[in-house]
Order: C-alpha cells, then sequence, then structure tokens
C-alpha cells in the first residue's frame, strides 16, 4: 500500500471508531476526517468542493427549509390536531391511523419533525384511553422509518444513496422508482407491528418519562395565506421531481420561492437546515472521495467478489443487504451508505450483473435501523418520550430486521432485474 490508501485507512478507521463510541458527534468526525486527508493531500480542494457542494445535500437542505415552512405556518399542527381529535372520536380504534398517516407522511416528509410533533398526541390519546403508550410509540417510529423508504426524497439516506450512484455513473433514480418495493417491505412490516409487536412490547408505562421531554414540541396555529402558499410549493416540487426533474434544482427553487414570499423569517428557515446532519453528510462525501481516489474502493470490490462469486448474485445482494443493515444498527445510517455504496456497485459490476439491484438493497438496509433506540433519530425520539429500555428496542426491532430484510431480498430482483 502506499501513503494515500494507509493514510486513507487510518482515517476511516478513526471515523468509525468515534462514531461507534458515540463521544464525538458524527459532523465533527466526519468533518474533521475530511480535513485530515486534505492536510494530507490525499484529496484536493476540488474534491473537498465535490464534497460539500453535493447535489444530495443541496435538495436535503431545501427539503428541510420546505419542511420548517410546513410547520412554521401551522400545516403540520392542523394535521396533528386532526388525530388528537380523531382519538377523541373514535378511541382506540384511532391508533393505528395515526401510525400509517405518520408513515404516509413520512414518504413526503423528513420524519423527525413529524415523529417529534406526532409522538406527545400519541402519548396522551393512549393514556385518555387507557392504552399504555409503550405499546404506540416503537411502532410510530418504526412505520416513519419505512415510510420514508418508500421514496427518493423520504429519508436523507435515500439522496445520498442516489448522489453515490451518479458519482459512479448510474443513471439517476426517480422520485417513485423505489416505491414498490419500499411498499412490498412496509406493508409486511405494517402486518407485524399490527398482530406480533404488540406481544412484544411491554405493557406498563410505569417507567415512562413523566416530565416533557426536551425533543417535544408544541404545533403553532394555522396561518392560511402561507400555509397555502407552503402547500402550493410543496406540491410543486412534489409534481416537478416525479415529472424528471432534478430534485436538488426544483427543491432549492422551491425554498427560495417560500423565502421570496415571506412565508416565514430567515432565521426561521436556517433553524430547519439541520447543520449537523448536512456537514456529516458532507464530510463523509470526501471520505468516499478518497476511497474511490485511492483505489481502496476498487480493491475492496474485488475481494469482495472473490468471495462471493461462487455464490450467485442473489447471495451477494443479500450480503450486502445484511452488511448494510448491521452497520446501521451501530453508526449513522449517512455514513453507512457513503461507504457501502460504492462497493456494491463495484461488486455488481464484478459479477457481471446490474449494479442497480444493489443500489436499492443500500437504500433500504440503511434505512432499516429498528433492532437500536440509536440507529434512527426518531427512535432515540420515542425512546425519550415512551422510557423504554434498551432491550425494547433489539426484542421488537430485530425480529423486523430479519422480515423486512428477507422481504426486500427477495423483492428486488423482482422489480430490478439483474
Amino acid at each position: 500500500m502506499n501513503f494515500e490508501q494507509l493514510a486513507t485507512l487510518a482515517v476511516l478507521a478513526a471515523v468509525v471508531v468515534a462514531l461507534l463510541s458515540d463521544r464525538i458527534r458524527a459532523d465533527v468526525a466526519a468533518m474533521a476526517a475530511a480535513a485530515t486527508l486534505l492536510g494530507l493531500g490525499v484529496v484536493s480542494l476540488e474534491d473537498l468542493g465535490r464534497g460539500l457542494a453535493s447535489p444530495a445535500l443541496v435538495a436535503l437542505a431545501s427539503l428541510f427549509i420546505i419542511a420548517r415552512a410546513l410547520d412554521v405556518t401551522g400545516v403540520m399542527g392542523v394535521i396533528i390536531r386532526s388525530a388528537a381529535n380523531m382519538t377523541d372520536r373514535m378511541g382506540a380504534a384511532s391508533a393505528p391511523i395515526i401510525i400509517t398517516l405518520c408513515g404516509t407522511l413520512s414518504a413526503f416528509l423528513n420524519n423527525t419533525p413529524l415523529v417529534i410533533l406526532g409522538a406527545p398526541v400519541i402519548k396522551d390519546s393512549a393514556k385518555r384511553l387507557g392504552i399504555s403508550p409503550k405499546r404506540l410509540l416503537i411502532p410510530l417510529s418504526y412505520a416513519s422509518i419505512m415510510g420514508g423508504a418508500c421514496t427518493l426524497i423520504g429519508t436523507s439516506t435515500n439522496l445520498l444513496v442516489d448522489d453515490m450512484a451518479r458519482r459512479q455513473h448510474l443513471a439517476p433514480f426517480t422520485l417513485f422508482e423505489i416505491t414498490g418495493v419500499g411498499l412490498c417491505v412496509a406493508a409486511v412490516g405494517a402486518l407485524y407491528l399490527a398482530f406480533v409487536a404488540p406481544r412484544l412490547l411491554p405493557g406498563n408505562d410505569s417507567d415512562a418519562a413523566e416530565t416533557t421531554p426536551a425533543l417535544e414540541e408544541i404545533a403553532p396555529p394555522l396561518k392560511l395565506a402561507p400555509a397555502l402558499i407552503s402547500v402550493t410549493v410543496f406540491a410543486f416540487v412534489l409534481g416537478a421531481a416525479a415529472g424528471g426533474l432534478s430534485i436538488a434544482v426544483v427543491a432549492f427553487v422551491g425554498a427560495m420561492a417560500l423565502l421570496a414570499f415571506q412565508v416565514m423569517k430567515p432565521d426561521q428557515a436556517y433553524s430547519g437546515l439541520r447543520p449537523q446532519v448536512l456537514l456529516m453528510i458532507g464530510g463523509m462525501l470526501v471520505v468516499g472521495e478518497a476511497l474511490g481516489k485511492t483505489g481502496l474502493a476498487f480493491q475492496a470490490t474485488n475481494m469482495m467478489a472473490l468471495w462471493t462469486q461462487p455464490l450467485g448474485p442473489i447471495a451477494a445482494l443479500a450480503i450486502i443487504y445484511i452488511a448494510t443493515s448491521v452497520l446501521t444498527e451501530i453508526m449513522s445510517n449517512a455514513a453507512v451508505a457513503v461507504l457501502i455504496t460504492p462497493l456494491a456497485i463495484g461488486l455488481a459490476e464484478n459479477l457481471g450483473v446490474a449494479p442497480r439491484p444493489f443500489v436499492v438493497a443500500v437504500m433500504m438496509a440503511a434505512s432499516s435501523s429498528f433492532a437500536t433506540p440509536v440507529g434512527y433519530q426518531t427512535n432515540a425520539i420515542v425512546q425519550q418520550i415512551g422510557g423504554y429500555s434498551y432491550m425494547d428496542f433489539v426484542r421488537v426491532g430485530l425480529p423486523l430486521n430479519v422480515i423486512t430484510g428477507a422481504v426486500a431480498v427477495w423483492v428486488i430482483p423482482k422489480m430490478f432485474p439483474f
């Protein structure tokens, strides 16, 4: 190995250790890695620019602003208050409807604010109905995760994987291209949440948090004119993206239109940007540039191809899915996506099969974090609000990981042939 390869491996190992230890913020670790690689001469300023100016980052930042507009203008509040009224009218039967609604909205909106707003409603409604909130909050998080995997914009991970695939010269994914796979996974997952999860979830809430958590928010009242503009812009972005236009372009135009029409103040837009997510993804993209530039990614895919070639493409797809899923439970899913996507594409090319099903497998697996409260932000939110233990997630989420993984590996080759 030459100096650049050794340096890249050392930096990558340090990032992985930092992410696993959870003692250093993910964004700090990723940007420190990018700075180290730049200082050592492994990557150039141009490489740094490609990472920090990624279309995925532009799309994400713009979608965060649009979601924030829907929040501050009261659109989200109307949805949440309507859900609360539904629980009063329908009783316990409303809980699965609310969870399904949250999962559906997560296909188009960032699921973190949805769960932040929806979890307290679920908790309060459950207590009024005499149901343990613990039976509902984990399903709420899981539904939002599965819903987010149904479209390209449902989760930041899908946008990031798409960006990494473009860098490997694959055609870009369309907005609903992965919806078929996502819906199959979500349908089986919903059956599990409806009939199996209640038997595994704790039945009492004696240890639930009694104080209001700091992630918990009160939805603002509806502001009619700004709300209509926000919904119109959101619909425009979805329609244009579904029509084949670049998500980064239409989302950026939509976000700037919201500011131009003074739907919200710039400070409110900035507060929705979630810079820790954007910086972490940008830093990891630079690490990905280094892996490709030094040839380490190419060498890794050659080794994987030697191991998996005798097993066939379906077995290789399953290995990619399992590796991504396991790493996602213990690391940032964005970091996993940056590391695994080039390997998955290279493995497919070495096996002489189409790389697209492997990319879809990474998307699905990186959005299937059910077995730990730290693997996905919505899991951490409901853990705090519901007072769950770590083992609650393992007991309920691990079987769901296995079930959804089996469905995904079975369905993906049928919808994305090798």
